[in-house]
């Protein structure tokens, strides 16, 4: 794992602390964007924690480039300000989670575990209002998308509410494997490759109204 943050006291504090975990190892600390993604070139972490604001190249445009270089590393994106427009930034430039560093050391660890098991997660407070803004008509509709089933249906209901694989698979009863793989299906006939993008596209659609989705409360998925 790496943390990528300019400010030495949320960076060296917070890799202290995930050090004492037993399942995660720390393996460098760059201090801005573009040892962000030369380190993870040559180290191919599982996970980076990188902060958005960061010198010499944000932690936005290094998340871009991290995932087009290495798509299987998890990125947490980590921020002070809860900014509706750097949460979609980092939405589109692939990360897997975006958090503010408000939250607490519980949640943030949590949260870790969740991008490295594949899931995502984000600040509902942020992301929320994101999905209530853009839902409407800044978001492209498009064209001969296939059908969602009952199933696939539910699934993404619940994943617009804010819960994760676990939540979902213990709210239907089935198994975590069987969500990940409706999930799968989801983006494959949405053609959309996150779970936001695949909420939009079912309110652009219409399967969903924005009474389906979370307001302004944190979720903890």
């Amino acid at each position: 794992m790496m943390v990528a943050d300019d400010h030495p006291g949320f960076r060296d504090g917070l890799s202290r602390i995930l050090s004492d975990e037993t399942d995660f190892e720390i393996v460098a600390n760059p201090r801005d964007g573009e040892q962000a993604i030369e380190l993870a070139s040559k180290l191919k972490p599982h996970v980076i924690v990188m902060d958005i604001s960061m010198p010499r190249l944000n932690g936005i445009e290094a998340a871009r480039q991290i995932k087009a270089d290495c798509p299987d590393i998890a990125i947490l994106m980590v921020s002070a300000y809860s900014y509706p427009s750097y949460a979609l930034a980092a939405l589109r430039a692939g990360a897997d989670g975006y958090l503010l560093k408000n939250a607490s050391i519980k949640r943030l660890m949590r949260a870790i575990r969740l991008v490295s098991s594949g899931e995502g997660v984000f600040d509902m407070k942020t992301t929320g209002s994101i999905l209530h803004r853009l839902a409407g008509n800044k978001v492209e509709q498009r064209k001969d998308l296939e059908e969602l089933r009952p199933r696939e249906m539910q699934v993404l209901t619940l994943a617009a509410k804010g819960l994760g694989n676990k939540g979902i698979a213990q709210n239907l009863e089935i198994s975590e494997r069987t969500v990940q793989t409706h999930m799968v299906n989801i983006f494959r006939k949405l053609q959309v490759s996150s779970r936001t993008e695949a909420v939009l596209q079912g309110l652009k659609k219409g399967w969903m109204t924005l009474d389906d989705l979370p307001a302004n409360e944190e979720s903890d998925q």
